[in-house]
């Protein structure tokens, strides 16, 4: 017995010594990560004479860079993944037009995740790098008509002979689960204001209702008649041969592709360097002096030190994801979060300006109020300008509406001014598929009313409907109020129904077409400020904090994303309406445009 005890009492002082270690070792672990992410946001990055600015944007682009050590850090390979947002993306060109040091830019076209809108702002910067007289080149395997639409504006477009530039024109796919659910026996009940509020339609219907198919093809023919302006401009096509060779798909490799002026040469990698040699003047032995994104976040340009620092500010506030309540997560816009953002830039007697980037489908209806009401009161104390992004609809827009200029990307989504409600009646899949009875006790007659045990009363349904009927109401009473509109207006153009940021412009729901330097630049005249620096809202978590995240359920996620890959969406949008209960204010679809 004396041993037995011996042996088990030494085994649980290794255990905990194991423990020990085990932690010792995980906190060393941390501390290098944080003081490396610490390090390389304070280190000057050094840029040589002669360099090359090299763009690759292979990973998602948020529209705001983290600081988070741990949010681009990979748990399973141990390997950090570079991940700049479009904020540092703007702020690099700007800065290589400017530095005497960067001779051009090499565009490494690989792979680009990112909405149109978001594209469109890193072209216009592009564009707008290029009055420096500077060169761009830029280089594929492949371009998707994405991809293609920011080389464009490249001074040469080189292609590999074994690649091809897509050309096939735009389409959208939704999906539909009203079959499914037939199967499975779950009703969902929906009540709804607005014909074009096709957020429900895959609940309800196995294809695209009329007045969905419409706005569809309205939105998808303007974003296609920017891509095709914008392309046709810088590559001095008609508009019509563009058409043409998209209809009968003749550009079916790398030589199709030069053959219609798509690219301008095509070569391998070797002669794509050799090709950068010449431009920068240099032997064929010679290293080229490439600088990345990341580290060119870093460097400062040589007068920097010289310019004269401003306690004026603009808040920049950065509202992305699907609209809830309480706090902001990775992917969702939390009341609370945004709201307190919001309350202390107001309240910041430094910051004489508020940019509001809002890039969120929408979601509850209840958090965009809250949201709201922060921005009526920042606007009684300061200029408000919204930048919208990829996508500002339904709650996206609601939070928007009061700012004094609301500027849009010309292929924003935005609009869907409308309110649903969705509450799923399970009654007939747990009776009959799982065998499965519920038997309730109530003090009132309403007591369980929204459970998904039993389906709505008729009376119920006509109490929720009054209550979006109430909410759609407010709705389109606080836009017109906001947009200097009167609500038959609004409600002529809402229903639903969602735009492109061009055709928002011209029914009013947007003053101005630009990007986020655009809204930054309207609110310092607004402000009539000639000098300010940037502060950007919300405030950062402390890194620690992000990393119990990171250990939790944000782990899980990129495991999920990593095992399924590009089918990932799918996943993401079954989430998405497996949570929509409740009263909500969202865009009517997720739109991926290739």
């Amino acid at each position: 017995m004396k041993q037995f005890f011996k042996f088990m009492f030494a085994s649980m002082i290794g255990m905990l010594l194991s423990f020990f270690i085990f932690f010792i070792l995980f906190f060393v672990i941390v501390g290098a990560l944080i003081s490396s992410a610490s390090g390389d946001s304070t280190k000057i990055a050094k840029v040589k004479d002669n360099s090359v600015l090299q763009i690759k944007l292979e990973n998602t682009i948020q529209d705001r860079t983290s600081d988070n050590p741990f949010e681009n850090f990979n748990f399973e390979t141990f390997e950090a993944e570079e991940n700049i947002g479009l904020d540092h993306i703007l702020k690099n060109i700007e800065k290589a037009k400017n530095d005497n040091r960067i001779k051009g830019i090499y565009l490494d076209l690989t792979s680009l995740d990112a909405g149109m809108a978001t594209v469109e702002e890193i072209r216009n910067a592009l564009a707008d790098f290029k009055k420096s007289k500077k060169w761009i080149i830029s280089y594929a395997e492949v371009y998707t008509q994405k991809t293609y639409y920011l080389a464009s504006i490249s001074d040469k477009v080189f292609l590999n002979p074994a690649g091809i530039v897509e050309l096939r024109g735009l389409a959208t796919q939704l999906m539909f689960f009203k079959n499914m659910l037939e199967k499975l026996e779950i009703d969902v009940q929906i009540i709804r204001h607005g014909k074009f509020k096709s957020a429900v339609e895959p609940f309800m219907l196995d294809k695209m209702s009329d007045s969905n198919r419409e706005q569809m093809q309205k939105l998808l023919n303007t974003v296609w008649e920017n891509w095709l302006n914008q392309v046709a401009t810088s590559r001095n096509f008609k508009i019509d041969e563009i058409n043409m060779l998209a209809d009968s798909l003749k550009i079916q490799d790398a030589n199709d592709s030069k053959k219609y002026n798509f690219v301008d040469e095509v070569i391998y990698k070797d002669q794509l360097l050799a090709e950068l040699r010449k431009r920068l003047a240099i032997s064929e032995n010679d290293e080229i002096n490439f600088i990345g994104l990341g580290k060119y976040t870093h460097a400062k340009l040589p007068d920097s030190e010289k310019k004269l620092t401003s306690e004026n500010k603009i808040a920049i506030i950065y509202a992305s994801g699907n609209i809830v309540s309480g706090k902001s997560t990775k992917d969702d816009m939390g009341s609370e979060t945004i709201s307190e953002a919001i309350r202390l830039a107001r309240l910041d007697k430094n910051v004489k300006a508020i940019v509001l980037r809002v890039n969120s489908p929408g979601g509850s209806a209840l958090a965009s109020d809250i949201m709201w009401r922060e921005v009526v009161l920042a606007k009684a104390a300061k200029p408000v300008v919204v930048s919208m992004g990829d996508v500002a609809a339904s709650g996206g827009y609601y939070i928007s509406c009061a700012a004094d200029k609301i500027v849009a990307d010309e292929t924003t989504i935005t609009g869907s001014i409308g309110v649903f409600g969705v509450i799923p009646n399970m009654q007939g899949f747990f009776n009959n598929k799982l065998g499965i009875t519920f038997d309730d006790v109530k003090t009132n007659t309403h007591g369980d009313i929204m459970t998904v045990f039993r389906p709505l009363t008729a009376e119920e349904k006509d109490i929720i409907q009054i209550g979006v009927e109430k909410i759609y109401d407010d709705f389109i009473t606080k836009v017109a109020e906001g947009r200097k509109m009167t609500k038959e207006q609004v409600d002529s153009i809402g229903q639903g129904r969602v735009w492109a940021g061009n055709d928002a412009k011209e029914i009013g729901l947007v003053d101005e077409i630009g990007g986020l330097n655009k809204a930054i630049d309207i609110a310092k005249g607004l402000a009539k400020l000639t000098a300010y620096e940037i502060e950007e809202y919300p405030i950062r978590p402390d890194a620690f904090e992000e990393l119990m995240k990171e250990l939790s359920g944000d782990v899980e996620a990129r495991m999920i994303k990593n095992k399924l890959g590009e089918n990932y969406k799918y996943y993401q949008k079954m989430q998405t309406m497996s949570n929509q209960t409740g009263i909500m204010a969202r865009m009517p679809f997720d739109l991926e445009i290739h």
